[in-house]
């Protein structure tokens, strides 16, 4: 309250006072209510109620002149009761307020307590489905999983998983940004739904769904929900104004119950669906146990490279390159052979393209250039038409910055020459050379090494792209060389012979020397020779041996 309001509040108690004070009868009630107002009035300091009494005796008492004795025997009781009907009104208050405290303090917990549930409840809205989608996520799908393979009773039922990837997503994401791939996504998961049907359609992250099958009577079962998921994926769709055209791969898998875990299983399906992207996707592919067993083997051999290279487990054989004129020994192509103490021998083309697909191929690559240039030179000793060696580079040692420093360091090492080291490179690994690696192998044959080009005439590469390039020979692939097996007058064997005779012609134009590979029989060696061919290799000059049998050859 103002001063003012304050004020006029105490003159109309004080005039109410003085009233009772002197009205009959006498009412004590008037005390009390009094003392009430006050308190309602928020006058209910320590010091309120004593500096009430003081004021009201001096006012009415003094400047009054009420003195007889019994205007102060009603005095006193009336103060008895306006200090009555204050300590009423104050404990009255305190109960109200302690009251509503206490209600206060029960609805906060009753509004925690719900939040709380709220939240548990979001919690689990989240723990087991998709925020973005709303479809059960990856949590939810393996707990049904689970449960259709160890519920009692399900051992003989059959059951199958679909595993879908959407076909180039990040191309969406990449030019259209991610808010539009997501809406795609959304967009997606409702076709999937519907095109699913009954059965339960997940999300397991990405752009990547699965689809549960449960009770099956057979693989086409399976195979027509994924037909249905794919047909529904691939329609156009318009995503906030981009019409989108979009296509997914499926990994399908189907069998009994019994003998297996949702683990394999979504590990089968994982697999199988790499198989349909590998293939070129928009497609479905079924799960194939052998397959898998051939994939795992290659997925083992592939770890086993560097423990079998500490071991000591791989060597080299070596192949010659003889000339086509006299058929001198020219020089060697070294061959990585593997020991492997479970499978015995192995062939490169088991475990290179496993080597090539990640940085393996660099250690195992570089082991084989160390020991061929070293076994190399040791064929020097009292030969001084000793043969060079050649040996094969992957597109990673190519573009390895390291490259001319690592050849520099072997051949000081070992003491091989230079021009006694020929490095192969394929035609399509020359074609996707960048300029850093065209250079470096610049430096290299200016050092005195050769380079020649493998299997030339599989790739995209022409002769007269070979102009601005350092490379000394060409190794014609066996495709070409195979067909001069047949008779002089059969017209393919003819129309192969007038290739390879165009192609010796060309190189010689560039001065590049020409091997034939692949050449197994005397009438294959003689045709090359008389359209010019330089040198050939193949099991006609000698199967791959190891490096005794080419210091014999020497002697």
């Amino acid at each position: 309250m103002t001063q003012a309001q304050l004020e006029a509040l105490l003159q109309r108690l004080t005039e109410r006072l003085a009233v009772a004070l002197r009205a009959e009868p006498f009412d004590l009630r008037i005390g009390q209510q009094v003392g009430a107002e006050l308190v309602a009035a928020h006058i209910a300091s320590a010091e309120g109620l004593g500096r009430t009494i003081e004021v009201i005796q001096l006012r009415l008492v003094r400047d009054l002149g009420l003195v007889a004795d019994d205007v102060e025997d009603r005095m006193a009781r009336l103060l008895a009761a306006v200090a009555t009907g204050y300590a009423r009104a104050l404990r009255d208050r305190t109960l109200d307020e302690q009251e509503a405290i206490r209600r206060a303090a029960m609805t906060a917990r009753n509004q925690a307590e719900r939040a709380l549930r709220d939240s548990e409840a979001r919690f689990r809205h989240q723990a087991t489905h998709d925020p973005l989608t709303d479809l059960p996520n990856r949590t939810l799908f393996t707990e049904r999983l689970s449960a259709a393979i160890t519920e009692p009773g399900r051992g003989t039922d059959r059951l199958g998983v679909c595993m879908l990837d959407l076909d180039r997503f990040k191309v969406v994401n990449d030019s259209l940004g991610h808010q539009i791939g997501d809406s795609l996504l959304v967009c997606v998961a409702q076709r999937l739904r519907r095109a699913a049907g009954e059965h339960l359609v997940a999300r397991l992250g990405g752009d990547e769904f699965v689809i549960l099958v449960e009770r099956t009577g057979c693989t086409d079962d399976v195979v027509k929900v994924a037909e249905a998921a794919l047909a529904a994926v691939s329609e156009p769709a318009v995503v906030d104004g981009h019409e989108l055209s979009v296509s997914a791969s499926a990994g399908i898998v189907e069998r009994q119950v019994a003998g297996t875990s949702p683990g394999e299983l979504m590990r089968a399906a994982d697999s199988t669906l790499h198989w349909a992207k590998a293939a070129g996707g928009a497609r479905w592919s079924l799960f194939d146990a052998d397959r898998n067993r051939r994939e795992l083997a290659r997925y083992a051999l592939s770890a086993a490279i560097p423990t079998a290279l500490e071991r000591g487990e791989f060597y080299l054989d070596y192949q010659p390159l003889a000339s086509l004129r006299d058929g001198t020994l020219l020089g060697v192509e070294a061959l990585v052979r593997w020991r492997h103490p479970e499978f015995g021998v192995l062939r490169p083309d088991s475990f290179i393209g496993l080597a090539e697909e990640t940085e393996l191929i660099v250690r195992l690559g570089g082991w084989v250039l160390a020991e061929a240039c070293r076994e190399a030179e040791s064929w020097s000793a009292g030969h001084d038409d000793a043969p060079f060696v050649s040996v094969n580079l992957a597109v990673r040692q190519v573009h390895r910055p390291g490259l001319v420093q690592e050849v520099r360091d072997l051949l000081r090492q070992t003491g091989l020459p230079p021009e006694r080291l020929q490095l192969e490179i394929t035609e399509s690994t020359l074609m996707r050379t960048a300029e850093e690696p065209v250079r470096a192998l610049r430096v290299l044959a200016d050092l005195g090494v050769r380079i020649a080009i493998d299997d030339f005439g599989t790739g995209y590469c022409n002769l007269a792209y070979l102009r601005d390039l350092p490379v000394t020979e060409l190794k014609v692939a066996g495709e070409f060389v195979a067909g001069l097996r047949a008779p002089a007058t059969d017209s393919a064997s003819r129309t192969d012979e007038r290739i390879l005779a165009s192609l010796v012609s060309l190189a010689h134009a560039l001065d590049l020397t020409v091997t034939a590979e692949g050449v197994e029989t005397a009438d294959q060696a003689e045709r090359l020779r008389a359209i010019g061919c330089d040198a050939g290799q193949g099991w006609h000059f000698g199967r791959p041996a190891p490096a005794d049998q080419i210091l014999a050859r020497l002697s």
